[in-house]
């Protein structure tokens, strides 16, 4: 009985330690998405989410500003990194998974591994020399690239992991019916292992919602709103964390305001993304 009771105390102990830890993690990020929200509260409106940056002039006189192309031009360079970064990070991971014996397997591995563990403004001169250089001018499209280079390898690793969990019975399965193993990759191990897939794309994009350095050298940054539609691609494109430092360094304390409102409209965007892989999970269990 004294040894039931000693091993319930320390059972309770341990949980009251990790209760406690947990809370004193929670702690800071709950005071940086508390001052976050009060300092940029007051600048959120219809202007923001309708109006230009322009000048600083605007905010001076009075006249209305936002970041409306800023909002769009986060939409749009973020799906181009999706865009590029899951039919090749799907494809690396199904290589790694399903053909462990590829001579190709070890240049991969060692490839996503560098790529992963490589400075974020590292890959923006890659998209840099890649894209901007040829083109001749900043453009979305560049920064899309570069954010597809963070977005990668995660995607790469969360598709290898997720297609492990599938059990080689359903492999074999797909083969004894006479299934080629391209087909039962397609139309079974997938399918089959979606959650996980899903999981790490949303990861990926909350890892990658949140670079600017690879946007100083790619996308670069606009004032306004393109002319032509075409602009938002292939020409300089506003995004969320780059015009967020631009504003937090800047002398108006009108922009100031405007780069609390941006964080506050990122950073909603990051925990979205993690609630929604969080029960992505849950319904896989």
């Amino acid at each position: 009985m004294r040894s039931l009771r000693s091993r319930y105390l320390r059972g309770n102990l341990v949980l009251g330690f990790v209760i406690l830890n947990t809370i004193v993690v929670l702690i800071p990020l709950f005071i940086i998405i508390a001052y976050v929200v009060v300092q940029g509260f007051n600048y959120i409106s219809i202007d923001f989410f309708t109006k230009e940056l322009g000048s600083p002039a605007r905010g001076m006189l009075g006249e209305p500003t936002g970041l409306v192309h800023t909002i769009i031009g986060t939409a749009v360079v973020d799906l181009i990194a999706i865009i590029i970064s899951i039919p090749f990070g799907v494809g690396a991971g199904v290589m790694l998974s399903e053909y462990p014996d590829h001579w190709a397997n070890p240049v991969l591995r060692v490839l996503n591994d560098t790529l992963n563990g490589m400075p974020a403004v590292l890959k923006g001169l890659l998209a840099w020399f890649l894209v901007v250089k040829p083109m001749g001018s900043f453009s979305g499209l560049s920064g899309g690239v570069a954010l597809a280079f963070v977005m990668f390898p995660i995607i790469a690793r969360a598709t290898e992991s997720a297609l492990m969990n599938i059990p080689w019975s359903i492999r074999e399965a797909g083969l004894a019916i006479g299934l080629p193993r391209w087909r039962v990759i397609l139309s079974t191990i997938i399918p089959a292992a979606k959650t996980g897939l899903v999981t790490g794309f949303l990861i990926a994009f909350a890892r990658a919602a949140g670079e600017a350095a690879p946007l100083v050298f790619t996308s670069f940054g606009n004032n306004y709103m393109p002319v032509k539609f075409m602009g938002w691609i292939f020409g300089p494109v506003d995004t969320l964390p780059m015009r967020l430092y631009s504003l937090a360094i800047s002398p108006y304390e009108h922009w100031h305001g405007l780069g609390w409102a941006a964080a506050i409209v990122l950073l909603s965007v990051i925990i979205a993304s993690f609630v929604i892989a969080r029960f992505v999970i849950r319904d896989k269990k």
